[in-house]
């Protein structure tokens, strides 16, 4: 009897999954566990576009005849939904009380002629502008949710190819110089979903999120060529002033950052009403391929606060972790956490001023940014440099924490100096 009373204190003495908690110390609620994709029975009637006219070939573009299915749906509400087979489009444009849906071996496919994406009032690389259209836009449409077994492809290979030529000829051309559309793009939207579905050859950014509250992206395949053409810019998802967000049993493996934190740029990029923070972010029982960086804050990123990556395996990294640095804005990246990471990688951390395209817009002082609260625990890696940190007056970096660490690197050095408040617990780093 005193066994099984032992017993029973033992396990009652055992934190609850309710008390899983943000790095802040406040409790992560019940809907971040609640991780059941939407069936798409229960989202209302579905418009299959081959029964509006939508023919299956993929040769011809039929932007405006699946717009108009996505129109009539917005009328009755329901889901659009897209058989097996491949349809060409340009710019769609979901609207409030309207889904998507790809049945397994359903294509929707981007065109790869620009003119065929609309230019519009939207958001990208931390400024509100105007520029194209993604292939798939939600702006205002809350409940919104792509579901299915099928694809949405990009069909970047003739947008790459321009890029890197034009590149070659304009080194210093910026990313927004080639022109080029992102897949997905959803802003000022709540509660939306994204599942099942893969994502693949996006032009430019994969899912870029603006202005989202409550969003979840469950079992996505996302996925850009490294090669033989590098599809640039091509990140897996770019979080964007959004709040309450959760990343669950992905692939991600990309020409960029894997998951980027964006939220603004430019001097004075705390001042502007249309940027912001992004609070709240869980990506976890995630897997990567190769990618520029597992989780990146930056480039374009004023504050990031309370942000978990957890129980990912990782293979072909660049970067675990990369804080991006940028010396014209000011920038505060707190409250993270890193843990139970398995697999290989470049670099463990990241931790540099970023430079490219460095524009002070005759602001005479350098903002001064900080990042701190930063926790990598639990993670067994195989890297090439263990601690790729620089010191800079542009930045302080306070309350680091390294504990339950196995890394195997080719250059295990770290200098500790250069953070202050810097933890160590059961930190194992050897030399290849």
């Amino acid at each position: 009897m005193k066994a099984l009373i032992a017993a029973c204190m033992a396990i009652l003495s055992l934190p609850a999954f309710g008390e899983d908690k943000f790095p802040d110390g406040t409790p992560i609620p019940e809907w971040f566990r609640q991780s059941e994709p939407t069936a798409v029975e229960t989202l209302g009637k579905q418009f299959v576009i081959t029964d509006y006219g939508v023919t299956n070939d993929s040769t011809v573009l039929q932007t405006e005849q699946i717009q108009a299915v996505i129109d009539r749906a917005a009328e009755e509400g329901g889901v659009v939904v897209i058989p097996k087979g491949t349809f060409l489009s340009g710019s769609l444009f979901f609207k409030p009380k309207t889904h998507l849906h790809l049945q397994e071996g359903a294509v929707l496919k981007g065109s790869d002629d620009i003119s065929n994406f609309r230019i519009v009032d939207t958001r990208i690389e931390g400024q509100s502008l105007k520029y194209f259209a993604a292939l798939v836009n939600a702006d205002h449409v809350d409940g919104f949710t792509i579901t299915g077994k099928g694809t949405i492809n990009g069909n970047g290979l003739r947008y790459w190819k321009s890029f890197w030529l034009r590149r070659a000829v304009i080194p210093k051309c910026t990313n927004m110089d080639e022109l080029r559309p992102r897949l997905v793009y959803i802003s000022n939207s709540n509660d939306v979903e994204l599942s099942g579905v893969r994502l693949i050859n996006s032009p430019f950014w994969t899912t870029h999120l603006y202005r989202c509250q409550r969003v979840k992206l469950l079992g996505l395949h996302i996925f850009a060529p490294s090669a033989p053409v590098k599809a640039p810019s091509s990140d897996a998802v770019d979080v964007d002033v959004c709040r309450d967000v959760l990343m669950k049993h992905c692939y991600f493996s990309v020409n960029d950052d894997a998951i980027a934190l964006k939220g603004g740029k430019g001097p004075w990029a705390d001042q502007d009403p249309n940027n912001g923070e992004n609070r709240n972010i869980i990506i976890e029982d995630c897997t990567y391929g190769f990618a520029h960086s597992a989780l990146t804050c930056g480039s374009e990123s004023i504050h990031n606060y309370n942000i978990v990556l957890r129980r990912c395996t990782v293979t072909g990294l660049s970067r675990l972790l990369w804080l991006k640095m940028r010396p014209d804005t000011p920038q505060h990246y707190e409250y993270i956490l890193v843990e139970d990471i398995t697999g290989d990688a470049k670099s463990f951390l990241v931790v540099k001023p970023w430079t490219q395209f460095f524009d002070l817009k005759g602001r005479t002082d350098k903002p001064v940014s900080h990042a701190n609260n930063v926790t990598m625990r639990n993670i067994r890696l195989e890297c090439n440099t263990f601690f790729d940190v620089k010191a800079s007056e542009q930045y302080n970096l306070d309350h680091f924490t390294f504990e339950n660490l196995q890394i195997k690197a080719k250059n295990p050095a770290c200098d500790k100096s250069i953070i202050p408040n810097f933890i160590w617990k059961d930190v194992t780093v050897t030399g290849k």
